[in-house]
């Protein structure tokens, strides 16, 4: 069974959101679409307690889009974004939310950011997401979400290297671009990976 997975569509990655992606709206459409053809639908969502670790505002100094140790771990500075039970963590007010047969948490631990859908940075906790997958007996993945370069290439990484096929709806996805050219970074080294990319690789 193919399972439509989809990464982090919550309204702080918006327009208007605290760390808002360019053109992220444009996904909201193209993920309801795939949701109506796809056979089971799995969403990850960020889901930060207040003091989490990656925030810049916990580090006196340490400015949005500067890079730091957090817990041993080279970790990129963002605002405060997707708290617990605010408004900016839910999902996108326009996706088809019944139609998401799972949601997985993520990013859930003060002391370490989650962009994989599933484990963190460090690779030292799974979020269950593996296990669900088993469970339900999925064979291959279909992914798209935001952000390219963040949450998108790293979970697809560590999708490809527990053994499941990847597809990477690029036309789904939008890139935080910290860095011009980080998402036409991230699609290639997903290519590299193995992944199978479909459509534009848009930012």
């Amino acid at each position: 069974m193919n399972v439509l997975l989809l990464i982090d569509l919550q309204n702080d990655f918006l327009p208007g959101g605290a760390l808002a992606v360019s053109g992220g709206d444009q996904v909201i459409p193209i993920a309801n679409f795939g949701m109506e053809v796809a056979q089971h639908v799995v969403a990850t969502q960020d889901w930060h307690p207040r003091d989490h670790g990656s925030f810049a505002s916990q580090h006196a100094g340490v400015k949005v889009g500067e890079s730091f140790l957090l817990d041993g771990l080279i970790q990129t500075a963002w605002p405060d974004h997707c708290v617990q039970g605010t408004h900016g963590a839910e999902f996108a007010s326009n996706l088809n939310v019944t139609r998401i047969d799972k949601v997985v948490r993520k990013g859930t631990f003060p002391n370490i950011d989650s962009y994989s859908g599933f484990f963190d940075n460090g690779h030292r906790q799974s979020t269950g997401l593996h296990d669900y997958l088993r469970e339900v007996g999925a064979t291959g993945l279909s992914v798209l979400g935001l952000a390219t370069d963040y949450c998108v290439k790293f979970t697809v990484l560590d999708a490809l290297s527990l053994g499941y096929p990847v597809r990477v709806i690029a036309h789904g996805c939008r890139g935080v671009e910290l860095n011009a050219g980080d998402t036409a970074a991230a699609i290639e080294s997903m290519r590299r990976a193995g992944a199978e990319i479909i459509g534009g690789s848009l930012t």
